[in-house]
């Protein structure tokens, strides 16, 4: 997934520097408001990149590889400093496709409803990669959930909660991902999903009041600060 990332990012370079000739302008700014959280990534970018200059003293010499992490975050810098100046209409600036299915090819998801891995799907996320947990991860979390449950339920659930963990060991063995990643609401259900989901499967987590909302720049987002 890194050297796709990378390959992306040498892409874009390479298009925003063809896109720089010629009849490019800049042009006067409308009035808007300014995305504080795409501006905050851009400090964040250019820091981490500062930190090559101290790194690569007393020469600043880059190997190929150190290469490619300053300067990904350069192209990350900059690609968001555009997004910014589109937001204000000083460029026009045209959004690259970004492949969900390749960036995705090494993920797991584990989400707690079929809404939303209908909404994942429809992002471009392959639905091999996409575990529906309607139940928790521990049959005892269902208590916390319901405690009024009758015991003679919680032997249905248990058989539901084997099945789970068996579909989520299959599918680690077959695709072998390099995350897990668990995408629920913020909710008791979703932090239990969670919470065992870590515990069993070392699982990155991230929970949301609105899930149903997620973008696709959003779901880029997790992937990449996770």
């Amino acid at each position: 997934m890194k050297d796709f990332r990378l390959k992306q990012a040498q892409h874009l370079l390479k298009k925003s520097a063809v896109n720089s000739e010629g009849d490019f302008k800049l042009k006067a700014p409308n009035s808007a408001n300014i995305n504080v959280k795409i501006f905050e990534h851009i400090f964040k970018d250019l820091i981490a990149a500062e930190d090559f200059i101290y790194s690569s003293l007393p020469k600043h010499q880059l190997s190929e590889e150190e290469a490619g992490e300053f300067t990904k975050f350069l192209i990350s810098a900059r690609n968001n400093i555009d997004s910014i100046l589109t937001d204000f209409n000083v460029i026009e600036k045209t959004e690259e496709k970004i492949d969900m299915s390749k960036l995705t090819e090494n993920i797991l998801f584990i989400t707690s409803k079929n809404n939303f891995k209908k909404l994942l799907k429809k992002l471009g996320v392959d639905v091999q990669r996409i575990i529906v947990a309607s139940v928790p991860l521990d049959v005892m979390d269902i208590k916390e959930i319901n405690p009024k449950i009758p015991e003679s339920a919680l032997k249905g659930i248990e058989t539901r909660v084997k099945h789970i963990h068996n579909d989520i060991n299959r599918k680690k063995n077959s695709l072998n991902p390099e995350k897990i990643i668990v995408l629920a609401e913020n909710d008791l259900n979703g932090q239990l999903l969670g919470k065992r989901a870590e515990e069993y499967y070392d699982a990155i987590i991230y929970l949301n009041d609105n899930l149903k909302d997620l973008n696709d720049n959003e779901l880029i987002e997790i992937i990449e600060n996770n």
